[in-house]
């Protein structure tokens, strides 16, 4: 569900192909679906678009191809909680292909990996993936299949897991945890009134991830052999910070958040590339990667990191998610630019209001809680161990199972003209 602030918006837009005059939609409520999921729902009067590519959008039952919406604050996105920072806007980006990255390191985040195939992987009615003993498996069946393309194009991934996190995020938190209890009211509801398609869209923001899952993860990804990083706090800032000491080449996550944690790379859509099925019609997209880079953003945007911070501040982060109520990436980063900091732009926004003082939530960013106690490893996968515990413990398919790391271990040696597994983890 969209935050309270967000009210009303008005959205330009034309008709499918583009080849008439654009028009103004009014809409009333929007909700940001994960994966170019794009409807509308006339039940609810939703308006649902897409954050990454929108393609389509509708009002009062019309359809539209392209939709311009106007700034607003951070969104929720089905099955990943909150977008964190919304700086797309001003984020310039460069759209890549998986293959591009054959050879390098990514540190990915981990949770938001975790939460994205939590999501996707469903059945129609939004039913996630379980074992025999009832066992969620949707994120088991994500990191196996998603991690073993990956190797199998010469990427080398390394997760990170979120450690305890900040105080401040308590706030962001609860607010997550009631929309997914908003989202599974209305999951049930529409299960009831045989709305399969609707149910899944629903399910989709009901995603929790449970301490097991997170165990569940590591071992499998140990028995990958594949290296996991267990972050004192945020995974995100963890990355980062792996990134700026040359340890991985590139961050991977959905958010933008890992620009404010100092990414020099940053790279979207690693995890969840690939053509996606728009609901209710037999339209199929293209998600595809995208790399930003701190310095460019930095140069184009004309700032420097830390007033990037203070931008990201005013919109709203993790850790005081309302921002500033009605001002958009734009504006916010018109006001730092004329004004140097964030100190010095408050006292031109009326009724403005922080959750705490915004220096401390400037500070989490600049200087986060990251550590040095790591190794990264890559060794030769577990064939046999990675059957025993997903096959015979989690009840996967053993022959899906092998072909994906038969893949991965052919990827190895094939992509990478390699001769051996120890030439290319060693």
């Amino acid at each position: 569900m969209i935050s309270p602030q967000f009210g009303q918006r008005n959205f330009v837009a034309s008709a499918p192909g583009g080849i008439v005059l654009p028009q103004h939609v009014h809409v009333t409520r929007v909700i940001v679906a994960a994966f170019s999921v794009i409807k509308y729902s006339p039940n609810d009067g939703f308006l649902i678009v897409k954050l990454l590519y929108i393609l389509y959008a509708s009002n009062s039952g019309k359809w539209f191809s392209q939709v311009y919406y106007r700034s607003f604050n951070p969104i929720y996105g089905w099955g990943l909680g909150f977008l964190g920072v919304n700086l797309r806007e001003i984020v310039p980006k460069t759209i890549i292909r998986l293959e591009d990255l054959s050879g390098k390191s990514i540190a990915v985040d981990a949770y938001n990996a975790l939460y994205q195939f939590l999501a996707i992987i469903r059945q129609p009615d939004g039913t996630p993936l379980k074992d025999n003993s009832g066992r969620i498996t949707s994120h088991l069946s994500g990191l196996l299949y998603r991690t073993s393309n990956l190797v199998e194009m010469g990427i080398k991934p390394i997760y990170v897991f979120d450690g305890t996190p900040p105080a401040l995020k308590e706030a962001e938190i609860k607010r997550r945890a009631k929309a997914k209890e908003e989202a599974l009211i209305k999951y049930e509801q529409a299960l009831k009134e045989g709305k399969i398609e609707e149910a899944r869209m629903y399910a989709q923001a009901t995603s929790r991830l449970k301490d097991y899952m997170a165990e569940d993860s590591k071992k499998l990804l140990d028995l990958m052999g594949i290296p996991w990083i267990q972050a004192p706090s945020e995974g995100e800032a963890q990355a980062a910070y792996m990134v700026k000491r040359g340890d991985a080449d590139y961050c991977a996550s959905q958010d933008y958040d890992s620009l404010l944690f100092g990414a020099p790379k940053l790279v979207r859509n690693v995890t969840i590339s690939g053509r996606r099925k728009l609901p209710g019609k037999n339209v199929f997209i293209e998600v595809v990667p995208e790399v930003v880079e701190l310095e460019i953003v930095l140069k184009e945007c004309g700032i420097t990191y830390e007033q990037l911070v203070d931008v990201g501040i005013l919109i709203g982060t993790d850790f005081n998610p309302e921002g500033v109520k009605g001002l958009g990436p734009k504006t916010a980063l018109k006001l730092i630019k004329e004004h140097g900091n964030l100190e010095n732009v408050l006292p031109h926004i009326k009724n403005i209001e922080f959750p705490v003082d915004p220096k401390r939530i400037r500070d989490i960013f600049l200087n986060p809680k990251v550590t040095d106690n790591y190794k990264i490893e890559w060794r030769e996968p577990d064939v046999e161990g990675v059957i025993r515990f997903i096959c015979g413990e989690r009840d996967f398919s053993e022959d899906r199972v092998r072909k994906a790391l038969a893949k991965m271990q052919s990827g190895i040696t094939t992509l990478r003209g390699k001769t051996t597994l120890e030439k290319w983890f060693g």
